[in-house]
């Protein structure tokens, strides 16, 4: 079983930075896809980014692209989220989830293990 936990929320000014980790335990972590979404109050859940199991292949939605970056290091079971330029858009709670295959895809529903999400807070 695969859980995965997030970190690095919190609350900052329009056009700051975040970084939001993900650290994952269970199975070895580079044989499963790791991604993020995220959820505003009232809105749906929505898809920011994805990365397969190693690393090599990567998805972000349009509405982050060339803002965030995702990545992960192996060797540290923990996958990252690398917010730049944020916007009161993007406040959101931000959670983590694993696919028990290699292969990253972009559908909530297609991932297996989910945390229990960070607050992320973009003041204007």
């Amino acid at each position: 079983q695969v859980q995965p936990v997030e970190s690095g929320g919190g609350l900052v000014q329009a056009g700051g930075s975040l970084r939001l980790s993900c650290a994952a335990s269970g199975r070895t972590f580079s044989t499963y896809a790791m991604g993020w979404f995220r959820q505003a109050p009232g809105k749906e859940r929505e898809f920011v980014a994805a990365v397969s199991g190693s690393g090599g292949t990567t998805y972000v939605a349009d509405s982050v692209k060339g803002r965030f970056t995702i990545s992960r290091d192996n060797a540290k079971n923990t996958m990252y989220l690398q917010m730049n330029s944020l916007k009161p858009e993007d406040t959101a709670v931000y959670y983590c989830a694993a696919r028990l295959t290699y292969r990253a895809t972009m559908t909530a529903e297609d991932f297996d293990s989910w945390g229990q999400g960070t607050q992320v807070t973009v003041s204007s």
